[in-house]
């Protein structure tokens, strides 16, 4: 193998690789724990799958049937799971976290029976073109589907009245490289072979460029936590959600946690924490830390009247918060008044 093409095997190779270890990263690793990071790291597992044969037959001619099906099979689920992804980003409250399986539940037997009727070793003429043409066509309509629930987006990245968010720019990018990917194996007949692999190494470089960024900005990366969404909790909802969130809050005292956070409390709802965040902001009109605020303040000025024996500090810690400073800031931020002024003024009366 000479330089050139030691080169070649080495960028084409190293994205294969690189895209498996993301991959793993996002399916057990990545926070926050939320099923839109399982479906980019299935993304990038089966695209790496995909690659990695590609790299190997390239420079392997004789590489054995089973790994050659084995990575056209992965193929069939990279359109699939790039659409489930962009599905649970871009419409969180869809039906997507529980409707995926039944794709699946259809994709794989077939997968299985067609590879175990008429494996790739035996069967050459079937699988070129005809079962490889499908399982291009297969990846095309579920890349399709991603681009139509993205309509919004590309509209708002195109257009130069909106200003588009780091998220909508991630989804784009990984969009975009995915169809690269997908016209240079599908016309590798005009092209070389081996572009497919690259041009995953370059993607997935500017993904990891495009991940560093948004880690910056935001600190939940992959799932849509944007504070306000175009459309508005319903009525009804919201009513029927706050008197939940009312409830859980003072029955269980969750406010006396003093590491209690947003998205704790929304898992204990069974809602997203952007859907929380949203309630509290435009049907109470308060941000998180106000709402819990005001719990606690309210806790301690019952104690510091019922519990005339206790310690103001005792007080603030039972009340959920963390330190005495940040307890005395608070209630004279929320009173008017410090503690001890709020004990003196209950002690005169």
């Amino acid at each position: 193998m000479d330089t050139s093409r030691e080169l070649l095997f080495f960028f084409s190779g190293l994205g294969a690789f690189n895209g498996l270890l993301l991959s793993l990263y996002f399916i057990f690793i990545a926070k926050p724990k939320h099923i839109s990071n399982f479906f980019l790291g299935m993304f990038l597992l089966m695209s790496s799958i995909r690659i990695g044969k590609s790299v190997f037959f390239y420079f392997n001619h004789d590489l054995s049937f089973h790994y050659l099906q084995f990575g056209l099979t992965g193929c069939v689920f990279i359109g699939p799971f790039l659409y489930f992804y962009v599905k649970s980003v871009t419409q969180p409250e869809s039906n997507i976290k529980k409707s995926w399986i039944y794709h699946l539940a259809v994709l794989i037997p077939l997968v299985l029976v067609v590879g175990f009727l008429y494996p790739f070793e035996t069967h050459i003429e079937l699988w070129r073109p005809l079962i490889i043409n499908q399982i291009y066509h297969i990846w095309l309509a579920y890349s399709l589907l991603a681009a139509f629930a993205m309509k919004d987006i590309f509209k708002k990245t195109f257009s130069r009245k909106h200003k588009s968010s780091s998220l909508d720019i991630w989804l784009v990018s990984i969009f975009i490289g995915n169809i690269c990917i997908w016209f240079a194996y599908y016309f590798s007949g005009y092209m070389s072979y081996i572009l497919g692999a690259l041009l995953f190494s370059f993607m997935l470089y500017l993904l990891v460029l495009l991940l560093v960024f948004r880690q910056k900005k935001t600190s939940i990366l992959f799932a849509n936590q944007e504070k306000y969404k175009n459309k508005k909790i319903e009525k009804s909802e919201a009513s029927l959600l706050l008197k939940q969130l009312q409830s859980t809050i003072e029955t269980e005292d969750l406010f006396t946690n003093p590491n209690l956070k947003l998205p704790d409390l929304a898992k204990r709802l069974k809602v997203l924490p952007h859907t929380l965040s949203q309630l509290l902001n435009d049907n109470v009109g308060k941000s998180f830390p106000l709402f819990l605020n005001e719990y606690r303040i309210d806790a301690a000025k019952k104690m510091i009247i019922e519990k005339s024996n206790c310690t103001l500090e005792s007080i603030g810690y039972d009340c959920g918060f963390n330190s005495k400073s940040t307890f005395y800031a608070t209630f004279k931020k929320m009173t008017g008044m410090t503690p001890s002024a709020f004990k003196s003024t209950v002690a005169k009366d």
